[in-house]
């Protein structure tokens, strides 16, 4: 007896997405079914990238049609694949041509990890197959250069725009690629906008599914006047446990919120240090507070990242933790809240702005 469409369907159904919670049918991620005597075929789209889950995906929607009791002895063949799609940014604010989402990871001090995260976040996302961009928007402390590996110039073709350098499959830009690294950047606040809007929009990016931007720490103009400029699909704020980060960090989501950037979640990092010699477990800066803040100010927590040397180091030699150890549990928590984080993006709503052709008024001749 062939197993019919409704079967099938149904059975699909009761399979929820880990990430957005919604079951794979009524999502519309389910393409392209194809049923035979022997053969149940079809297509797992995804909105966001998920590579390293396909495995464990496919066989949770394998078994779901085995349970029923037609299925017996038919082969499941699932082909899985991401689209992702440009999303709305705060109003007003157009969307840059070849960029599809821009993520700003943001904290409301300096030193709680902000580059580091954003770096791992970037080649998390490229790891589970999107194209990534990441922009070192730190005009004062640049510092994606060495935590990415790159040295060097950015080439220009046309004179007018510069291409990216990569660094493990990322297109990275930089002030640090223009000045001298020993050069302090002594300029006002209108200066160092200006030259990030410059770095931001004359970047020949190349058809990014997400742009990430490794924000500069703190509230004042500099970050507010981006955040109004730049057209961001979200913001991810990195704090630690401690009671002062969370006090800056709350101010931090208070200026996305007023210029209407949505909040994608609260990253907690140097939650727990782990004694790499006999394994004892403390909460240096404290504990939960991360969590505590995320529950008191009504916003996704996206999971807390351990006080780890390793994290330093790797990111010192160039090689941030995601590529030098993917293996890794810390290299597995970037990873899951990289999927975290895209899938939120993913349930935003969708850019239409492409969609709708240029109106030119001309005086009557």
């Amino acid at each position: 007896m062939t197993l019919t469409q409704e079967q099938v369907f149904g059975a699909l159904g009761q399979v929820h997405d880990p990430y957005t919670g919604r079951d794979f049918l009524s999502s519309k991620s389910i393409k392209n079914l194809a049923i035979t005597a022997s053969t149940v075929g079809f297509e797992l789209e995804l909105g966001y990238p998920a590579k390293s889950m396909w495995g464990s995906l496919k066989e949770t929607l394998t078994r779901a049609i085995h349970q029923l009791p037609e299925a017996a002895g038919i082969q499941v063949h699932i082909e899985c694949s991401t689209q992702v799609v440009a999303h709305a940014a705060q109003g007003g604010v157009q969307l840059l041509p070849q960029v599809k989402n821009i993520i700003g990871v943001a904290s409301g001090k300096g030193g709680v990890g902000k580059s580091t995260t954003a770096a791992n976040l970037a080649l998390a996302l490229h790891l589970e197959g999107a194209r990534v961009g990441l922009l070192d928007a730190d005009i004062y402390g640049p510092s994606q250069p060495m935590m990415m590996g790159l040295t060097g110039r950015p080439e220009s073709a046309d004179g007018k725009t510069m291409n990216p350098l990569i660094g493990h499959g990322v297109q990275v830009m930089s002030i640090g690629f223009l000045v001298n690294p020993n050069e302090a950047m002594v300029w006002r606040g209108p200066m160092a906008t200006q030259a990030l809007e410059q770095l931001l929009r004359q970047t020949s990016w190349e058809s990014l599914d997400y742009l990430i931007i490794d924000l500069p720490p703190g509230t004042g103009d500099i970050q507010l006047t981006l955040s109004q400029r730049v057209p961001m699909t979200g913001s991810v704020i990195v704090t630690t446990p401690q009671d002062i980060a969370l006090i800056d960090a709350k101010k931090g989501v208070r200026m996305f919120e007023k210029v209407g950037v949505p909040i994608l979640g609260v990253l907690e990092n140097m939650a727990v240090h782990v004694c790499s010699n006999c394994g004892h477990a403390e909460h240096i800066f404290g504990e939960g507070g991360g969590q505590a803040m995320a529950t008191e100010l009504g916003v996704d927590y996206l999971g807390a990242l351990p006080l780890d040397i390793n994290i330093r180091l790797q990111a010192d030699m160039g090689r941030p933790t995601v590529v030098a150890d993917p293996t890794s549990q810390v290299a597995e928590i970037y990873k899951d809240v990289a999927r975290r984080v895209a899938a939120k993006v993913s349930a935003k709503a969708k850019d239409f702005s492409s969609k709708f052709p240029t109106i030119k008024i001309s005086k009557a001749t």
